[in-house]
């Protein structure tokens, strides 16, 4: 079954243009084309996208999704690469974790020091103009706007 651009974003949920650029970066392959120059797509691109998404989603990059399609399309080779690219990713996390907790204890106290008086007084406009302090472990990537 040959299915329209717009029907296989409908199916795996994404948005058109993101399926020509996964077309234009190699996530997706070519597909075939109608005299009139229409996409047509099968099941396999459903899945395909399925995959993408769902990688997108735990926060894997462009680079990382490629490699695991590439062992994805080879299922005899050893899942060694992507059980790294995931550890990889899952110390990622972990980081992001770690920093984020030290930034809600930072605001923790900030709030619960805070004697709601007047702002003269104000621990969170004292915190904030505190310029010791740098917080650049627990910011967040910057992530494309596409995908």
């Amino acid at each position: 079954m040959a299915f329209s651009i717009g029907e296989l974003a409908r199916r795996a949920d994404v948005k058109v243009p993101t399926i020509r650029y996964y077309e234009q970066i190699g996530l997706m392959p070519e597909t075939l084309r109608t005299e009139g120059q229409q996409r047509r797509y099968g099941s396999a691109a459903v899945a395909r996208l399925a995959f993408i998404r769902h990688a997108r989603e735990l926060g894997f990059d462009i680079d990382a999704i490629r490699t695991l399609l590439s062992l994805q399309d080879d299922p005899d080779q050893p899942c060694a690469r992507a059980d790294e690219i995931a550890t990889i990713r899952l110390a990622e996390v972990d980081r992001r974790i770690a920093g984020l907790q030290a930034l809600r204890k930072e605001l923790k106290k900030m709030v619960d020091e805070c004697a709601q008086g007047r702002v003269c007084d104000c621990q969170v406009i004292e915190t904030l103009a505190d310029r010791t302090h740098s917080h650049k472990s627990w910011k967040e990537p910057a992530v494309s706007s596409r995908g």
